[in-house]
């Protein structure tokens, strides 16, 4: 049987699952849905949504950097 909820096809394209780079680099939750996104774009059938998705966490991401440099 297919595993669909922990290790479904578009989490195994490379050689290590997207979940354990994000947890390596220590990203938070917006990093880590950039890179969710962006790695599994292909696979997953959605391919403009999930890059719109990722362009989202992008944004908040700037938005974020820009506040902190105001502030500095």
């Amino acid at each position: 049987m297919k595993e669909t909820v922990n290790h479904p096809d578009h989490y195994n394209q490379g050689t290590i699952e997207v979940i354990d780079f994000i947890e390596a680099w220590g990203l938070n939750f917006s990093e880590g849905n950039v890179v969710k996104y962006i790695t599994r774009y292909k696979y997953k059938g959605t391919p403009l949504k999930d890059l719109k998705k990722a362009r989202t966490y992008i944004d908040r991401l700037i938005k974020a950097e820009e506040s902190a440099s105001e502030s500095r």
